[in-house]
């Protein structure tokens, strides 16, 4: 069933992997971590998981997928950031048009965030320069031309501090002034081609009152939190600032995808989609739900990405019924 005024349920999905490490980080004692925290010079994505779960995706119904892409295509731009593996932008294109025929809204992420840059190659130790900022430009304007003018364009700028990197071999922190610039940069890139940037909104946690002054309403904001969800305080308020941050953004009026997952908790996306119901924030501002298992496509992760997508699907129903 299609409905004209339907949220968004979208199911976040890796072709790119290089985005919590960087090449010269230590590998860990006892080998790299199966999951996600090692660099990989070859595509850690198997097609046969890929198609298996984003055929599963519009059956539980969801009708978005945000794809996490990286290093995954040969950008005719920047050539040089490709690893073994990686797909030309006609494959990438006829995937995109797989998807729309059976029932999905693809819309692409490329992760900006000085934490989650591995991808980006030497350019990753450039933040912020002239050439940084001239590829930044190349890649957006490349994907929104792949994706045929995506409606949205996540642009990830996460987790970019110290503490995320102290394993890293080259760690990079933009402070308050670079960082808006930055963030502001692709945001008009985004906008001049016709898509609503989109960002992980952890900076509103540490900075609140700078986040409010300078982040645009026209950003689309995913909040998120992975764990349990405690009760209000004494004062009214959630004392996880992740809870609290979807109580304020839904006050504050920005437009937002509130973001779930199985990584931390299996019970947190039936918990954050009955937190919006339960506070009545169920309105305009509220684009949709996330889910984003933080797995690689890849079959020793199959269970865990189609159980990430089942659980979103499953809230849906519960608390939306067929059509909301």
């Amino acid at each position: 069933m299609s409905c004209k005024n339907e949220k968004m349920w979208v199911s976040l999905l890796h072709l790119g992997m290089n985005m919590w490490t960087d090449p010269d980080a230590p590998v860990p004692e006892g080998g790299p971590y199966v999951g996600n925290s090692y660099y990989s010079r070859k595509l850690r994505c198997d097609r046969d998981v890929w198609t298996e779960v984003t055929n599963y995706m519009p059956t539980v119904g969801l009708n978005t997928i945000l794809i996490d892409i990286g290093e995954a295509v040969i950008y005719d731009s920047h050539p040089e950031l490709a690893i073994e593996g990686s797909w030309t932008p006609d494959e990438l294109k006829a995937e995109l048009a797989r998807l729309r025929s059976i029932g999905l809204e693809p819309l692409p992420k490329l992760n900006f965030s000085a934490c989650h840059d591995a991808w980006l190659g030497e350019y990753s130790k450039m933040v912020s320069s002239k050439i940084y900022l001239d590829v930044v430009r190349d890649l957006i304007n490349e994907v929104c031309e792949i994706f045929d003018k995506p409606r949205y364009f996540h642009l990830g700028m996460d987790e970019e501090t110290w503490d995320h990197q102290s394993r890293y071999g080259y760690c990079v922190v933009r402070g308050e002034k670079l960082w808006w610039h930055d963030l502001l940069y692709m945001v008009d890139i985004c906008e001049k081609n016709g898509a609503r940037a989109w960002v992980w909104s952890d900076y509103y946690w540490h900075h609140p009152e700078v986040f409010v002054k300078n982040m645009p309403k026209t950003v689309v904001q995913s909040n998120w939190g992975y764990g349990r969800m405690p009760a209000k305080d004494a004062s009214g308020r959630y004392p996880a600032q992740y809870v609290q941050t979807y109580v304020d953004f839904a006050k504050l009026g920005y437009d937002q995808i509130p973001t779930s997952s199985t990584w931390s908790w299996t019970g947190n996306t039936d918990e954050t989609v009955r937190l919006f119901v339960r506070e009545n924030m169920v309105n305009e501002n509220l684009l949709g739900f996330m889910t984003a298992p933080w797995q690689a496509t890849e079959a020793q992760h199959r269970f865990r990405l189609l159980e990430d997508t089942e659980r979103l699907g499953a809230a849906k129903k519960l608390y939306f019924g067929g059509c909301k």
